[in-house]
């Protein structure tokens, strides 16, 4: 099939700068289905005179709501402008979040326009709607394409591809590259269960499947550049795997069980730069569950956002193996420069943007959380570690959470909910806790009392600092 690509190439020379500019197609079959009206966005090179627009997705959020939210993302180089027209009401204010990111935007009446020179994920929001917002992501373009003669590559181009009517899946060989162009929409998981070096690469959108990845007993997989919109449930779930690296990817669920990405008894993952907006928990690291048994090791996410319209941004030992005579062992965990841009349950029991749960002989230890800053809570707390039983999902209590730092720690919101460290008894305890560096609202915390921190007394070696 001919590649149907179009394509907005801009080339300039404008203070020694060289920018590209690529958009994409959008499938027939979506083009009105899938359209938001809320924004109109388009992006130029800066200095250039005409504008290209951009195709604004429709992408459903927060299960609470069910709200209609819209997308765009263009990949580029050099530095450009984007520029926002809010079509229905006035603009009375702007957040473009992360806040770490510090654009500074120009607000001209409902015209919105900043500039950027790097590849960033961004949430837009007027008048303080976050449930109606503009997501942005503005991709690295891709150098390396993969040759789609290859007998070993899996090439899909721009346009909409339905799977086997029966598995409703594109099954995925062992030792296979597959590639969706920008443009390219998947209406079918991804799946590479019980493969080994398989690599899912390019900027194209899995829409509305059961799951997008389904990655368990596979070992060397490597996932870049996908877009998975509204799928009923995970984005990216793995059991019993070893050497997963995960990158840019991008995530919006809406439906109950909708997790981001869960890990079950993996070992050696790596998780950079992804997007995750799930109405359950954003990022999950478990023991057993299913047919899935053994310890987990070596987890570490980087340079990530993360917004929970519902449950967790970050669980850890929520399953595990009860029947087991030792318990399974979570280990080696690192959280690291993440941006968490929203926390709200309701429940109270499932409630921390940082949570250690740790249940069914379970032990936890040797977690580091660092660098990561909370901007809001809507509902919920900021940290929960707690050796607990949960009758809902357990059979037995967990054994210990051990080993823990929270270093460089910033809150920005306010009327969060006590933070909970908690053993379960004599036998079942938390110890060797490190709160370092922890600023909530502006100031330096000296104290669990100043951080709102309830513990029992089941808690062994706590330092703040």
């Amino acid at each position: 099939m001919k590649m149907q690509w179009l394509i907005a190439l801009l080339f300039a020379v404008t203070g020694g700068i060289h920018a590209q500019i690529i958009t994409y197609p959008v499938p027939q079959q979506l083009y009105y289905a899938r359209h938001n009206d809320d924004y109109t966005v388009s992006v130029r090179q800066v200095g250039a005179q005409d504008w290209t627009d951009l195709y604004e997705y429709n992408v459903k959020v927060d299960m609470d709501t069910r709200s209609d939210a819209s997308m765009v993302q263009f990949d580029f180089t050099g530095k450009i402008e984007v520029q926002i027209q809010k079509n229905n009401g006035d603009v009375r204010s702007i957040d473009i979040r992360p806040l770490s990111k510090d654009i500074k935007p120009i607000v001209d009446g409902n015209f919105v326009l900043f500039t950027l020179d790097r590849p960033q994920k961004l949430s837009i929001e007027f008048n303080g709607d976050r449930l109606h917002n503009l997501h942005l992501f503005a991709n690295a373009i891709i150098k390396d394409v993969p040759d789609k003669r290859d007998p070993k590559v899996m090439y899909f181009e721009a346009g909409y591809h339905e799977p086997d009517a029966q598995t409703k899946e594109f099954r995925i060989p062992s030792n296979t590259t597959v590639y969706l162009e920008g443009g390219a929409v998947l209406k079918g998981r991804l799946n590479c269960d019980s493969t080994e070096n398989v690599k899912i690469l390019g900027n194209g959108m899995l829409l509305e499947t059961s799951n997008g990845v389904s990655a368990n007993y596979v070992k060397n997989l490597l996932v870049d550049g996908l877009t998975v919109v509204n799928p009923r449930y995970n984005t990216l779930s793995s059991g019993v795997s070893d050497g997963i690296t995960l990158r840019n990817i991008k995530s919006f669920s809406y439906q109950g069980w909708g997790d981001g990405l869960d890990f079950f008894c993996c070992k050696h993952v790596s998780v950079d730069n992804v997007f995750m907006r799930n109405s359950d928990d954003c990022i999950a690291v478990y023991g057993h569950r299913w047919n899935f048994y053994g310890d987990t090791k070596d987890i570490k996410v980087f340079n990530s956002t993360l917004w929970a319209d519902i449950a967790h941004p970050i669980n850890i030992g929520g399953h595990g193996d009860p029947d087991s005579m030792t318990g399974e062992l979570l280990e080696d965990i690192t959280f690291k420069n993440i941006d968490i841009l929203e926390h709200d349950e309701d429940g109270i029991l499932y409630q921390g943007c940082m949570t250690i749960s740790c249940t069914d002989k379970n032990r936890v230890r040797n977690v580091l959380f660092e660098d990561i800053r909370v901007e809001h809570i809507q509902e919920g707390r900021l940290f929960n570690l707690q050796v607990c039983f949960n009758p809902k999902y357990n059979k037995q209590p967990g054994n210990s959470i051990e080993d823990v730092t929270f270093r460089n720690i910033t809150y920005y919101g306010s009327r969060e909910n006590p933070s909970l460290l908690e053993g379960l008894n004599e036998t079942h305890r938390v110890q060797n806790i490190i709160f370092e560096n922890i600023v909530i609202r502006g100031k330096k915390v000296s104290s669990l009392q100043e951080m709102n921190v309830k513990m029992n007394n089941f808690v062994d070696k706590v330092i703040v600092r």
